[in-house]
């Protein structure tokens, strides 16, 4: 996430009443990170009303779900300076992330992450296919080359090396970007810091 936003995202964001919202719904995450809640759903209806923990991109989220026929995904966020679409999967926060192979020391996906990075790669090839001139039900719902951001698994005790590893395998892939749950959290939190700091600049100016 960026050390600055854009004046859309401020303006969607700057005003006391709004930031206490956001506050809440972080606590709210953390809150069902230490409790151990692994139900899928949880998450994905926190996800659906906070958007914007997503990225500095995304305020609002679309209700469509189906981008084809047989296709049907977590979350669809409309990024706010184009208004085209990027995809969001959800798994539970409990599943692994990576492994350790200790003959070449060197970390790789599990085959958890592995299925929904595929899963992902044709969820991309299918809503591009369908959507680049809008959705037939859904003309607003553009694709042009979208993103998908995986959220899976905790990473809340893992170490330097573990961290470093994730960032070079997501260097490494196309469009797609893996995520823990405890990442995502602190992605909240920092845009938290990022609009508090604006709004009491305003505040004194």
């Amino acid at each position: 996430m960026g050390k600055e936003l854009s004046s859309e995202l401020l303006t969607a964001f700057r005003s006391s009443i709004r930031l206490q919202e956001l506050r809440s719904a972080v606590v709210q995450l953390d809150n069902y990170l230490e409790s151990g809640i692994k139900d899928k759903q949880k998450y994905q209806q926190w996800c659906e009303e906070q958007p914007w923990a997503s990225g500095n991109s995304f305020v609002v989220n679309d209700n469509v779900r189906a981008i084809s026929a047989s296709d049907k995904i977590n979350l669809m966020l409309p990024t706010v300076i184009t208004g085209y679409r990027d995809l969001v999967e959800l798994k539970r926060p409990d599943m692994k992330v990576l492994n350790h192979d200790n003959s070449h020391q060197n970390y790789y996906f599990t085959s958890e992450v592995s299925k929904v990075i595929g899963q992902c790669h044709r969820y991309l090839d299918m809503f591009q296919e369908e959507a680049a001139r809008g959705l037939r039900d859904h003309p607003e719902v553009i694709a042009y080359h979208p993103k998908a951001i995986i959220v899976i698994g905790c990473s809340s005790e893992w170490n330097k090396d573990k961290h470093r590893a994730l960032h070079g395998l997501n260097s490494r892939l196309s469009s797609i970007t893996i995520i823990t749950y405890d990442q995502l959290l602190a992605q909240g939190e920092k845009m938290i810091d990022i609009v508090s700091g604006a709004y009491n600049n305003d505040e004194e100016n």
